[in-house]
């Protein structure tokens, strides 16, 4: 094997799985058992309204993307998957939960549309 771009590039893919699971698998953890809510659908680092009514989702999203990337890194240390499936599989997981974290926290935050108010005319007469 020789060690060119390709290989590195693949080794920093591999080692990033560790710590990514661990984030993931923590917030779920957070979520589910400690009951904070802090991290639950943010956006531009505020929480929405009502956070325990998108924790579920958070919780779902983090715990079944960390598993995925568990069930990667372990498959590809015991030799189940070549480059191209378990580079594959971990892309489209890492691209589809920050587009899932992305959609709910546009859903717990939504676009409120604010009446412009007509200004207050003065007593005097402006012809």
């Amino acid at each position: 094997m020789v060690f060119d771009v390709s290989v590195a590039l693949t080794w920093v893919l591999f080692l990033a799985l560790f710590p990514i699971a661990f984030f993931w698998l923590r917030r779920a953890w957070r979520i589910v058992v400690q009951r904070d809510f802090s991290e639950v659908a943010l956006k531009r680092g505020e929480l929405p309204a009502n956070p325990q009514k998108f924790a579920p989702y958070a919780a779902a999203i983090n715990l079944v993307c960390g598993g995925v990337v568990v069930a990667v890194i372990v498959g590809v240390v015991l030799g189940h998957f070549d480059y191209e499936s378990w580079s594959a599989i971990a892309g489209v997981t890492i691209w589809c939960k920050f587009l899932a974290d992305f959609i709910l926290s546009r859903h717990a935050h939504p676009i409120v549309i604010k009446k412009a108010t007509k200004p207050e005319e003065t007593g005097g007469s402006s012809r």
